[in-house]
């Protein structure tokens, strides 16, 4: 029963392993002459299968040829006629869609994408899809006019472009013009983009495109007519800051004004502190210069009755060490006089 349970276990895995590693593909495909398109082929990569050989083929009057094939040595395009001009992605695992340019009639048919997995126990798993590709020459469609970020209505001084879109078998040729009040329009460019730098209130005017391409010989297709208007600004409304035309605000205007007062006055008062250090230091330094020079004498009775802690002079200390030996003399003399007298007396 055990192993019974193990090999259901083998085969649910096996076959989900499977089931993930289905291609996923579109029936049919249309592409434009000279223009470029994806085949899709895609897979959801899974745990323990390695892709080992990627190939597509193109099936075309009963004959098969292989256009692009990808293995462990690289990418290989056999067929001269598509070489630089197919390609399959190589960073995004699990996508092998294949993208065509450059596209020409024959480049219809059959094409099969095939993948060839290799799992852990290195057994091998096929899958592949097909895709009927059809090229065809597209005469190009009525144009539309699409105005830029700022629309057809648009400040003065501001960056405008209006672009022709028209879809078809390139290449595609277009001219614009601008509508003459009387006669016939102004033919101004022959891009797909109509750009202004810097407009201006005489650029306002009824614009049109028209566009044609080889599969459309000798007709032209002319879009609808467009108005562009182009509005007065205050001066000074477009800032250097404000390329596109965009007109400031009366916030900004004044937030900037009084930053501007600020900054003035800071610098005129910084200004006033400096000239006032400067004059004082110069009147400081004339006043050192005029003043006299006094001698310092020290007066020795002076000095011995104060109490300070000033150094007194070497001479003044002598005199005054005189002076006290000179009254401890008279102290003396007294005392004797003073004894004498009293053993006179007794």
């Amino acid at each position: 029963m055990g192993a019974v349970v193990l090999l259901a276990v083998v085969v649910m895995a096996f076959v989900g392993c499977r089931a993930l590693l289905d291609l996923s593909g579109a029936t049919q495909v249309k592409g434009v002459w000279m223009g470029s398109t994806t085949l899709p082929c895609t897979y959801t990569p899974s745990q323990g299968f390695t892709q080992q050989t990627l190939t597509w083929s193109m099936e075309r009057d009963l004959s098969t040829s292989t256009i692009f094939r990808r293995d462990s040595s690289g990418d290989h395009i056999p067929l001269s006629q598509f070489r630089n001009r197919v390609s399959v992605p190589k960073s995004s695992p699990g996508d092998a869609s294949l993208h065509i340019t450059d596209l020409e009639i024959p480049d219809s048919g059959h094409y099969t994408c095939q993948i060839i997995w290799r799992s852990e126990n290195y057994s091998l798993i096929t899958k592949e899809v097909t895709t009927t590709f059809k090229v065809a020459k597209e005469v190009v469609t009525k144009p539309i006019i699409v105005a830029g970020e700022l629309g057809l209505v648009v400040p003065a001084g501001a960056k405008a472009r209006l672009t022709c879109v028209a879809q078809g078998s390139p290449p595609i040729s277009y001219h614009w013009f601008r509508v003459a009040p009387g006669r016939n329009g102004q033919l101004l460019g022959s891009e797909a983009e109509l750009v202004w730098n810097s407009l201006q209130p005489s650029d306002a005017g009824m614009y049109y495109c028209e566009v044609q391409n080889r599969v459309s010989t000798g007709v032209v297709r002319r879009s609808d007519t467009v108005e562009l208007t182009v509005r007065d600004l205050p001066e000074a409304a477009v800032t250097s800051e404000n390329a596109v035309g965009y007109p400031e605000t009366d916030e900004t205007t004044q937030s900037s004004r009084r930053s501007h007062l600020y900054l003035f006055i800071l610098i005129a008062v910084l200004g006033g502190a400096v000239v006032f250090f400067v004059i004082f230091a110069i009147a400081c330094a004339r006043k050192s210069k005029n003043e006299p020079i006094y001698e310092v004498s020290f007066h020795c009775e002076d000095v011995i009755r104060l109490d300070t802690d000033v150094e007194v002079p070497v001479k003044c200390r002598k005199e005054k060490i005189n002076s006290e030996t000179e009254e401890s003399y008279e102290n003396v003399t007294m005392t004797c006089n003073s004894y004498a007298s009293m053993t006179g007396n007794s």
